[in-house]
């Protein structure tokens, strides 16, 4: 052990003349260790609101969404396409087929998103968990078309979950402008009817713009027969998505893309992270003001200690010895406080997962009563090095100051 460190150690823990140097250096303790507790407690929330979100898209999106780069649609026969779905590790092929509509129900009409998926996407996603209702999930027979819309959808066009009429769903047709004089003759129509279900995703994105009808309509309706816009996988129980998507990307080439879960809602996961981030620096920002309270308490500290240090330097201490006791005394504090916030913060989120005392206050109108909370290790590891990091570079230059003007 250092000899530094050593007699740091023991001005730490060893009684003062004043009284007032133990306190002021207990309340540095305290700051650091509120700062450090904030810290853990809100990217602890953060994570737990993004695997909540990510909870919700899994339900609906596929583990492996294969679409092309340049345009919309493409043929699954393709002899790449194809190699892929040889693979082992593939349990579930799914073609769909998605484009932008009008759709309309009486005298409401709005844009959404027709998705029209084959009879392999019941087992592709977890759709049973989803849907309300009293139907079947049959989205097409030898009579009609039929149509699961999104809760939000279904309140905009005012249709209700068991309609009578048939929605009626308007495109333009390709390569064909719109007369005004007869803006019919350039759009497609078709119609779909009531399946007595809904889905609820809990996500706007899907719930306002999505419904969900078979893929024989979707390419009658968008003039796109043999055509998909995607083909989503769903893979065998313990394969490695990663991995998995590796292979994938090499076996389609450049014109494809394969995404997994958190690249589909790329832009929804970085702005949670980004919002994380700030959160994160604002909160070290807080931190390094805690921080200047140690700066306090080591100049009470080096006014005590004079005899000590002039003692220390009859026997040999160098100028350099000196600045290390009082630098460890600083970082030992910090180190404290850090472990206090962090053993304050972990037992807060635990005590959230378990009871959660801290609600929302909403009433049942959120899908959560109560703030999630996901502890990741990885964020308790950078939360400890930023307190030491952030403590140490605050009290470096003021030690080294204080201890030319008051030693």
């Amino acid at each position: 052990m250092p000899l530094s460190f050593y007699i740091a150690r023991r001005y730490l823990f060893a009684p003062k003349k004043h009284r007032a140097v133990n306190v002021i250096s207990a309340l540095s303790a305290c700051g650091v260790a509120l700062a450090t507790l904030a810290l853990v407690c809100t990217l602890s929330v953060f994570n737990g609101f993004q695997e909540m979100v990510a909870g919700f898209f899994t339900a609906f999106d596929p583990e492996l969404k294969i679409t092309v780069r340049e345009g919309k649609t493409f043929c699954p026969s393709d002899s790449c396409l194809q190699a892929v779905r040889r693979l082992p590790e593939v349990d579930v092929w799914s073609e769909t087929l998605e484009d932008n509509a009008l759709v309309k129900y009486k005298d409401r009409q709005t844009v959404a998103v027709v998705k029209g998926v084959d009879g392999c996407y019941e087992q592709l996603a977890s759709i049973d968990s989803l849907l309300f209702g009293a139907g079947e999930f049959i989205l097409q027979d030898s009579v009609a078309d039929y149509v699961v819309p999104g809760v939000e959808l279904m309140s905009s066009l005012g249709c209700g979950i068991g309609f009578i009429q048939p929605l009626e769903v308007y495109v333009p047709r390709q390569g064909m402008r719109i007369n005004p004089a007869n803006p019919a003759l350039g759009l497609r129509k078709g119609y779909l009817h009531s399946s007595g279900l809904i889905f609820i995703v809990n996500q706007q994105k899907y719930d306002a713009h999505y419904l969900l009808t078979s893929l024989d309509f979707a390419r009658r309706l968008f003039g796109q027969e043999g055509q998909v816009s995607a083909i989503e996988l769903r893979l065998v129980p313990g394969a490695d998505v990663r991995s998995v998507q590796r292979r994938i990307a090499g076996l389609i080439g450049p014109r494809f893309r394969v995404e997994n879960r958190y690249e589909q809602q790329a832009d929804v996961f970085r702005i949670m992270e980004i919002e994380k981030l700030i959160s994160y620096l604002f909160l070290t920002f807080i931190l390094v003001v805690a921080c200047f309270n140690l700066v306090g308490s080591l100049s009470m500290l080096i006014l005590e200690k004079r005899d000590n240090v002039q003692t220390l330097r009859n026997l040999g201490a160098d100028e350099r010895l000196v600045r290390r006791i009082f630098l460890y005394e600083g970082g030992l504090i910090a180190v404290f406080g850090a472990l206090a916030g962090i053993a304050g913060g972990l037992l807060l989120c635990w005590a959230q997962q378990q009871f959660g005392f801290l609600s929302l206050g909403s009433s049942g109108e959120f899908v959560t009563d109560a703030y999630p909370v996901s502890i990741h290790p990885a964020d308790v590891l950078l939360v400890f090095v930023t307190v030491v990091a952030v403590s140490w570079l605050s009290v470096w230059w003021p030690v080294r100051y204080l201890s030319r003007k008051l030693l």
